[in-house]
């Protein structure tokens, strides 16, 4: 069994950053894989580096040059089943393996609420098609399989798996004498001035400027604390990113807020937070949200149907009212008058996502979504 994964590019994503995790544990799991990818990206030495065979393949000009290399690569290399992560990859999966017996699997990490025509289209066209639909949560699931009348049996949920291993040598690093990245020396932070923080780029999944307006609230009956926004500027929707810092200049926040922009080093960010917040508009996982639980900080999300689901119904993290950033102050209160309490809750959490959200387990599980009929 060969594994065949399909990249558009190679740039730093929730998607990408998981891939990369897989990549690098597939030796150990015993996965047998290579990484096909049509554009570079800032993730690529990553990649080459990462043990896999990774091979570029330039889909430029008439797309049906593209279809025919992919065709031969595949068959050349003996490939059994190919796993795409975008739609546009499992279209060019399905037209290039035509008369093959080689199996098309597609993990589908969003929702289609965005989608325009042609993406429908495409969504609609392939779905049916492809051997497998992985999805990255049950409630994703259910909302696929009701909308696009899927067969039940061709439909799986592999939750995604977080490589907590790389969260302990972050961790073990900041123990030393010289961590890799202190964050409030680097922000000229005291010691007794609460540091919280988001992880997410700016983009239309997520609600950074809801965060923004509870900053506003906070700071108006407790102005001790500084809070991190760590993602990029999305370059489809810039207006997501600027509206967050025209809010904090407008509302005096500038001094308590600081946009660190994309970050290689959130793993060893994540421990040294007080406190993690994060809001989604329409997240199908949250990596994000599972780091900052694996390394025992109190985490607070909104209940939105997935963040419900792998937060055990805020069993292990702290949920408030979606989109409601007063619900958000008032339960942020109560944490801050009982501390003590919250982290003996954020330890639990952290055993909790270690043995439901691993990266072992993630391959484990789709290697037995691979060796289905």
């Amino acid at each position: 069994m060969k594994i065949a994964y399909l990249f558009g590019s190679l740039n730093r994503g929730g998607t990408e950053t998981l891939l990369l995790d897989v990549f690098r544990n597939a030796r150990v799991q015993k996965l047998n894989a290579i990484g096909i990818y049509r554009k570079s990206g800032n993730l690529e030495s990553n990649f080459v580096e990462s043990g896999v065979p990774m091979c570029k393949i330039v889909a430029t000009g008439i797309r049906f040059t593209y279809l025919v290399k992919l065709r031969r690569f595949f068959i050349d290399n003996n490939i059994t089943t190919i796993h795409a992560h975008q739609p546009i990859d499992t279209l060019y999966a399905l037209l290039a393996c035509i008369g093959t017996r080689i199996k098309i699997v597609q993990t589908l990490h969003g929702y289609d609420f965005t989608n325009t025509k042609s993406e429908k289209w495409m969504l609609r066209y392939i779905i049916k098609r492809t051997d497998t639909n992985i999805f990255v949560s049950n409630s994703q699931q259910k909302y696929y399989q009701q909308k696009y009348s899927l067969k039940p049996e061709k439909q799986q949920v592999v939750y995604n798996g977080i490589s907590f291993e790389k969260l302990n040598v972050f961790a073990h690093q900041q123990t030393l004498s010289h961590p890799m990245s202190n964050l409030r020396d680097e922000l000229n932070i005291a010691p007794d001035v609460l540091l919280i923080g988001t992880v997410g780029n700016f983009n239309s999944v997520r609600n950074q400027i809801m965060i923004c307006r509870f900053l506003k609230e906070l700071k108006a009956g407790y102005e001790n604390f500084h809070f991190v926004f760590v993602g990029g500027r999305d370059n489809n929707s810039p207006h997501l990113y600027e509206d967050c810092v025209d809010f904090c200049s407008e509302n005096q926040l500038s001094r308590n807020v600081s946009f660190l922009g994309s970050r290689n080093d959130v793993p060893g960010m994540l421990p040294q937070l007080d406190a993690f917040l994060y809001a989604t508009n329409h997240d199908t996982f949250g990596i994000a949200v599972v780091e900052a639980m694996a390394v025992g900080i109190p985490v607070f999300v909104n209940d939105w149907t997935v963040l419900t689901e792998i937060t055990e119904n805020g069993k292990y993290a702290t949920l408030y009212k979606t989109t409601d950033e007063i619900d958000l102050l008032q339960q942020f209160m109560v944490f801050l008058q009982n501390k003590d309490a919250y982290k003996d809750k954020s330890h639990e959490a952290a055993y909790f996502v270690r043995e439901m959200y691993s990266i072992e387990k993630h391959i484990e599980n789709l290697k037995h979504v691979y060796s289905l009929d």
